[in-house]
């Protein structure tokens, strides 16, 4: 039975005064090692609760969302992340079928709440020929307001925007005013225990094109944010110097704070670059500092999955996810991609050339969590298939999304190419601010594509079977959790992985361990390992060490599927079998559903949607644990 969850209803701005200088001096932030052993910063003795949420989400403040039609507020996104009814811009009412835990609403730094002025038709902003034309674009039709946000974009990744949107003391009136509102909003829909709201915005630094960015989150409320703005990428697009901004502001206030990046995949290369932003080799001091200012990156949401790509794991069947449309170009598709870039774009390549340079330098830069978000631009944080309210307005569900063009800032792309969704669970004790941030500092988390998956794993010497019946709270004292670092010595690492299906979801095809490795002779290497599967009477791996596929249940014609195949719940003590003490490795847990229908498959029942050839209509979605890290120095 398909959930019908919608239907039809009535060069940019200086932003900040306060640059990388620091003031009063506060306490030095936690390590991860440090926040493992007390795991909720003091708020519980065991993170025993998944809880879910989105950390990037975009609302009328930001100018390329208001470009593309958007009129949804902060408020609408709390209140419909929170589980509330709310109308969308093209109105339809949405809402989820289960509410989230927690939310940031990360508009954009740069130019926070101007375009909500070109579109109200400011008398001072309009004088500009330019921004007058793009307000007229913006209230004539979806269509030309698209074109609008394009060359807004096209103009912030070159350096040609207006002058009069770079005037600072507009930029100031303006970015103050907005970002108080939205402060103040945010504080107000904070509620521990139910539901967690955090300040939070987007850093948008995007050289020629490739995406840099990242989401700020911060863990402290008003009471220690006080009056701090946003740091824009039109200050500098180095995310060291936002680094620098981030460590000023946790030295000013004794407050914290993180950034999250995302969409690796299309930064040609340069997210996970073996040089700094300068082209400069990277040092210990620069691996630390990223080491502690991105702890957690995003590796599956709606612009495409950036987990692995089948041109460098050409072993792995399941790496083809998510790519199709999204690894021909940069974030604007204005250059494409060169031989070399993809090892710089996806997270198992990043976690390898982590490897390599802790090996070189002692610390290593690409110790990251995973998390999964949507970078939703309509205000609605949907991660689900048959409730995907898409990327920007023109995407919220109609006949002809699947098969139009992505939008105003994507060109040679198809709407169907993008993901559904992205979620991020986090381990915690609490459903607080302090709970959940410090989850995500210590990389206790996980991504999922959409589907809320239960997905634990924890990683000892002496872990076995009967330990999968004990409660995981008496693990901690001989085990550590995603996103941990194995100590000690012994024969071969072993691994504890449970997953349950979504409740609402599909049932489970296989959960697998994926490994990395620098070996004996300094190359890098990978290996996937199927370590329990749904049906196991019936099936089994082959000679080449292929398991059986488990089989395919979609009705297209009726957009179902039957949870006939697969298991509702797999788990597993599994031992490296190939573990070298000599090596450093790194292990995570990947987590597959059995084939389900995606959203063209619904918007074809429901609107009649025209479907354009080669269009993706089956998928198996996933989850992506955060990893376990081993060094033989540890």
């Amino acid at each position: 039975m398909i959930k019908s969850r919608f239907h039809k209803g009535g060069g940019m701005l200086a932003l900040s005064a306060m640059l990388l200088s620091a003031c009063q001096s506060g306490e030095q932030a936690p390590t991860p090692e440090e926040l493992a052993m007390s795991p909720d910063g003091g708020t519980s003795a065991c993170p025993s609760q998944v809880l879910w949420g989105d950390t990037h989400l975009h609302t009328s403040n930001s100018a390329d969302a208001v470009f593309n039609g958007v009129r949804l507020t902060a408020e609408d996104a709390l209140r419909f992340a929170r589980g509330d009814e709310v109308r969308s811009t093209t109105g339809l009412d949405a809402q989820l079928s289960r509410p989230l835990d927690f939310l940031v609403v990360s508009d954009h730094a740069e130019v926070i709440g101007i375009g909500r002025r070109i579109a109200e038709g400011d008398p001072v902003l309009i004088s500009d020929p330019t921004v007058r034309r793009w307000h007229e674009m913006m209230n004539e039709s979806y269509e030309q307001s698209t074109r609008a946000a394009r060359e807004l974009i096209v103009g912030y990744a070159q350096n040609t925007l207006p002058e009069i949107l770079a005037d600072p003391e507009i930029a100031r009136e303006t970015i103050t005013s907005t970002w108080t509102e939205h402060d103040e909003t945010v504080e107000r829909y904070n509620d521990p225990g139910t539901f967690t709201s955090f300040i939070g915005y987007e850093y948008t630094s995007m050289p020629t094109g490739n995406n840099l960015h990242r989401v700020v989150m911060y863990r402290d409320g008003l009471d220690v944010f006080g009056e701090t703005l946003p740091f824009p990428a039109n200050q500098s697009q180095d995310p060291e110097d936002l680094w620098a901004y981030l460590a000023a502001y946790e030295e000013r206030t004794g407050g914290r704070a993180m950034a999250i990046p995302h969409n690796a995949n299309l930064s040609n290369g340069l997210m996970f670059a073996m040089e700094d932003f300068e082209g400069n080799a990277l040092t210990r001091d620069y691996a630390e500092r990223r080491q502690r200012w991105d702890p957690i990156v995003v590796v599956t949401q709606f612009k495409g999955d950036g987990e692995a790509h089948p041109s460098l794991s050409p072993d792995d069947e399941f790496a083809d996810f998510g790519n199709t449309g999204w690894d021909t170009a940069n974030l604007d598709a204005s250059a494409p991609k060169e031989p070399g870039m993809f090892e710089g774009e996806y997270a198992r390549a990043a976690l390898q050339r982590g490897l390599l340079l802790e090996s070189l330098l002692g610390v290593n830069p690409f110790q990251f969590g995973m998390i999964g978000a949507t970078d939703s631009h309509t205000a609605l944080a949907t991660g689900d298939e048959d409730n995907y309210f898409g990327k920007f307005v023109a995407d919220e569900p109609n006949a002809t999304r699947a098969a139009t063009s992505i939008g105003a800032a994507i060109r040679g792309r198809l709407g169907w190419q993008y993901l559904a969704g992205g979620y991020a669970g986090v381990w915690a004790g609490a459903n607080s601010r302090a709970a959940i941030f410090d989850a995500m500092a210590r990389r206790e988390v996980y991504a999922t594509t959409g589907p809320r998956m239960t997905v634990r794993m924890f990683a000892g010497w002496d872990l076995e079977d009967a330990d999968l019946a004990a409660d995981p709270c008496t693990l901690y004292d001989r085990a550590v959790p995603m996103g941990g670092n194995l100590t000690g010595t012994g024969d071969a690492p072993r691994f504890l992985v449970t997953a349950m299906m979504d409740p609402e979801g599909a049932n489970l095809d296989r959960v697998q361990i994926v490994k990395g490795w620098l070996d004996s002779d300094g190359e890098l290497q990978e290996r996937v390992y199927d370590i329990a599967w749904g049906d196991a009477d019936t099936r089994s791996v082959d000679d080449d060490g292929r398991l059986a596929p488990v089989g395919n249940t979609v009705d297209l014609e009726a957009a179902t599927y039957e949870n006939s195949i697969g298991d509702p719940e797999l788990s597993a003590v599994w031992t490296d079998p190939d573990f070298d003490p000599a090596e450093r490795a790194f292990y995570y847990v990947r987590v597959i559903e059995i084939p389900t229908p995606r959203w063209p498959v619904y918007d074809r029942l429901r609107f009649g949607a025209e479907i354009a050839e080669g269009t993706e209509l089956v998928s198996q979605e996933r989850a992506y644990s955060s990893p376990v890290w081993y060094s033989p120095e540890a």
